[in-house]
This record gives C-alpha cells, sequence and structure tokens, in this order.
C-alpha cells in the first residue's frame, strides 16, 4: 500500500498551529410542527413547478420540480454570493450542468439509473471545486479519507466503502462493492484490497492535496471563528430509468479536520443514501452526526410508503427532524419518487444543485433564493 500522508505535509502540519477545535456543534434549537394530515404525492406530469418555502409556511428551502429523471447535489452550507467571485461562481454552474448533462445522457443511451448516478458522481469526484474525490478535504492528520454509497432501488442492493485513502473515484469502488461482492460496506484498507483485485487503479494521496483544502486545515487548526469545515461539497446523485428503476449515491471527503477514522453519513445506508423501486431516492448532505441519528433518507422512504406523504412534504420533515437536533444550517437533502417528482430542501443559504427533465430541460442553482 502507499503511504498514507508525505513527509512534505507532515512538516508542514508539525510547524501549523494545534489548536483543534470541534467540528460540530449539537446545540438544540426547536423546529416547526408539521400538519397533522399526509398530503398525498401529486401526479407525474403536467406542469413543472418550484416551490417558494414561503408558500407552504416551511421556513426550509423546498423546491419542487416535475417530470425529472435525473438529480445532482455539490453540498448545502453558507453559500452567498458576495463570498464567490463571477468567475468561481461560472466554473461551479459549468461542472454542475456538465454532471447533470452526464447522467441525463446516460439515461438517454439506454443504460441503468445505477451507471447514470455513478457517472455523473465522476464528473464531481473528478473536479477539486467539490468535498469529493479530487477536491477531498484534510482530516486532523493531514490525510484524505474519502466515503461513498451507491443503492440500487430495484434490487435493494448496495455498495459502500468507507475511510479509504487511495481510490480516485469512490462511487465507483462502491458500484464494485454491490454488483461483486456479498458484503454491503467494507472500510479502508480492506475496501483499497478489493478495489485492487477488482483491477482497480490506486492514487497517491498527492492526487487529491488542493491549496484551497491545506488552507482549510490550516485555518481550522489555528482556530479561525468563521471557518467553514468543507460541508458544502459533499456530492450526490439519484434518478429513474426507462425501467422506472431509482437509484441513488453520494460521495464525499467529510469535514475539515476530522478525526481519523471519522464516518458521517454519506457511506450509510439510510441516512446519506437511500433508493426503493416505487418510492424514492434520496441522497442527503450536511452535518453527518444528526443524518446517521434520524437515519434521513429512510425518514423519508418511509413517510412516502407509508403515510402516503408526498415527496416534498417527507423531506421537509426529515430535514426538521435534524433541526431539532443540531440547531440552524444542517444541511439539505435531494429526493426523487418513482412518478419523477423531485424535491430540493435545505436550511442553509445555499445548495448546489441541478436537475435534468424527461424533455431534456436541464436547470442548475447554488443559492436559496434562486
Amino acid at each position: 500500500m502507499f503511504r498514507r500522508t508525505s513527509t512534505l505535509a507532515r512538516t508542514a502540519l508539525l510547524a501549523a498551529a494545534v489548536v483543534v477545535i470541534p467540528f460540530t456543534a449539537l446545540g438544540a434549537a426547536a423546529a416547526p410542527q408539521q400538519g397533522a394530515a399526509a398530503d398525498r404525492a401529486p401526479a407525474a406530469g403536467g406542469t413543472r413547478t418550484t416551490q417558494d418555502p414561503r408558500d407552504s409556511g416551511d421556513p426550509n428551502t423546498s423546491e419542487r420540480a416535475r417530470d425529472v429523471v435525473f438529480a445532482i447535489h455539490g453540498g448545502a452550507g453558507t453559500l452567498r454570493r458576495e463570498d464567490m467571485t463571477p468567475e468561481l461562481e461560472r466554473e461551479y454552474r459549468a461542472k454542475l450542468t456538465e454532471a447533470v448533462r452526464t447522467g441525463q445522457r446516460a439515461l438517454a443511451d439506454g443504460e441503468s439509473s445505477v451507471a447514470a448516478v455513478e457517472a455523473a458522481i465522476n464528473v464531481l469526484e473528478d473536479s477539486p471545486l467539490f468535498n469529493a474525490g479530487k477536491g477531498a478535504v484534510f482530516t486532523t492528520d493531514a490525510e484524505n479519507e474519502l466515503d461513498a454509497s451507491l443503492m440500487d432501488g430495484a434490487t435493494l442492493d448496495t455498495g459502500a466503502v468507507t475511510g479509504v485513502t487511495h481510490i480516485k473515484n469512490p462511487i465507483s469502488l462502491a458500484r464494485e462493492m454491490m454488483e461483486h461482492s456479498r458484503h454491503v460496506l467494507m472500510s479502508g484498507e480492506g475496501a483499497e484490497r478489493f478495489a485492487q483485485h477488482r483491477g482497480m487503479d490506486l492514487v497517491t494521496q498527492d492526487y487529491f492535496f488542493t491549496e484551497r483544502r491545506w488552507e482549510s486545515l490550516m485555518a481550522a487548526k489555528g482556530g479561525e471563528s468563521d471557518f467553514d469545515f468543507g460541508e458544502t461539497g459533499t456530492v450526490g446523485a439519484v434518478g429513474i430509468d426507462g425501467n422506472g428503476d431509482l437509484a441513488a449515491g453520494t460521495s464525499t471527503g467529510g469535514l475539515t479536520n476530522k478525526p481519523v477514522g471519522r464516518i458521517g453519513d454519506s457511506p450509510i445506508v439510510g441516512a446519506g443514501t437511500y433508493a426503493k423501486n416505487g418510492n424514492i431516492a434520496a441522497s442527503a448532505t450536511g452535518t453527518g452526526e444528526l443524518f446517521i441519528r434520524e437515519a434521513v433518507t429512510h425518514t423519508i422512504s418511509a413517510q412516502v410508503e407509508y403515510l402516503g406523504r408526498s415527496v416534498a412534504k417527507a423531506s421537509g420533515a426529515a430535514i426538521d427532524r435534524t433541526e431539532k437536533l443540531g440547531g440552524d444550517d444542517t444541511g439539505g437533502v435531494i429526493a426523487l419518487d418513482s412518478r419523477r417528482n423531485l424535491a430540493f430542501t435545505f436550511n442553509t443559504s445555499g445548495m448546489y444543485r441541478g436537475y435534468a427533465t424527461a424533455d431534456g430541460e436541464i436547470v442548475v442553482k447554488i443559492f436559496a433564493d434562486e
């Protein structure tokens, strides 16, 4: 196996400030009560709509669209126009568009929803813009530990990996796990040995290095109070193919300055990722500890299946529950139901997001007020 961290990185880390601040604060905050009556999911087709949260009484940003076949997110968090140059905003929109188009084209070519999800997430993992793959954040030991999961709604087959340090595209290893192993989740060196067994190429830790993420680690260790830990970069995708099969996937580098071995919700089935035919496909992003405790994506699925709630109502209720545990700005989720109704729900100032409709329209957004 490869050396985990270069001598240069170790030397620089030792020279940096050693103050480590907690990576999450689980304060309590009251969440608004949901209505007593469960609303029914709308039928597919008809005019596509985006609903202003002020119209529904939900304080979260809750967007809805119909006739959607594919959607992605690049993370939810503190995303403000004043903090982003026009050039950087164009870069993000271009990469989000590329990822959506990649998934949409895969479906148009007759590929499965699983293949479309993998292909789109590969695009985001290969970009240094997002906290997944190439752009992964650093742990407290100046390493990159990556997590991913992929779920097939037709069979409930799932593959997931966590704590991998030499896998260029963790979502692809998750698919290998799903299709060529009787196991669901593998970690660290074991997952990487499986990757080698399957003929996947491994990369050195240097591949993941970006100056932006290194500076974020130094800021965290320096105790900067306005530091953003990197939650905004987790990526995910959901899709439905010509057979009506749903799929969902999520990939992340986790939290900047996270303890070595920390695992968030992204590789956990039912927390960060879930898909079930006739029901929903969902991918989450945010403070992983909260999403694990509330089993967010499965909670959405259960509400749709057992209460008959719309995917938007179910997603809003699930995010509200994370607020009860952790307060505001806990994150968000994208969820697509079997009738091609899509919901983007988040309680942050923005979410990198986009979707494609059955007729080929592609929509990409970043800020909450778009």
